[in-house]
């Protein structure tokens, strides 16, 4: 009986919610509405690397230009900013090793490893406050002995999705 009686209240309180039409509700996430352009400045590099420079901002153009569905635009036109500085670039990185056929070999490196370290923020021009912003960003890319380049790749993409899942994350 006290057990029918509580079913009927949670019934009662549940129609009466929706009827009543609940204002609570769940949304957000990404970029705010008035953002519709970015502009992606070329990030500055203080690393000994200069080609990285590039890299990072053309991946980081594509991605949020692709998957956040912004227009690029001008410095001063742009709703949004991007921008950032290359702190660390560290291309040769030894992660794992196997030992060596004879004493005098010693052992020798079977994967190594790309990082990077960037500080990254994202500007809303119209309103000239910080959207989001993630200083010391470390992302990692693991490639086989004279791969480099596939280390880096997997780095770069990892630090789009950082940006771009840090931007879409916004409350």
């Amino acid at each position: 009986m006290l057990r029918t009686r509580g079913l009927a209240l949670l019934l009662i309180s549940a129609s009466a919610a929706s009827a009543g039409g609940c204002l609570y509700g769940f949304s957000g996430g990404g970029l705010p509405s008035g953002i519709k352009t970015v502009a992606v400045l070329p990030f500055e590099n203080l690393t000994s690397e200069p080609a990285i420079t590039q890299e990072i901002t053309r991946a980081v153009r594509e991605a949020v230009e692709s998957r956040l569905g912004l227009r690029p635009a001008g410095e001063a036109q742009a709703d949004a900013v991007v921008k950032g500085t290359i702190q660390r670039y560290e291309p040769d990185l030894p992660l794992s090793f196997t030992g060596g056929q004879s004493p005098e070999q010693g052992p020798s490196v079977t994967k190594r490893l790309v990082q990077i370290t960037v500080n990254v923020q994202i500007i809303n021009q119209r309103e000239g406050k910080v959207i989001w912003e993630r200083p010391g960003l470390t992302v990692q890319g693991e490639y086989d002995p004279n791969q480099e380049a596939a280390g880096r790749k997997k780095a770069l993409d990892k630090l789009i999705t950082e940006i771009v899942d840090g931007a879409q994350s916004q409350w």
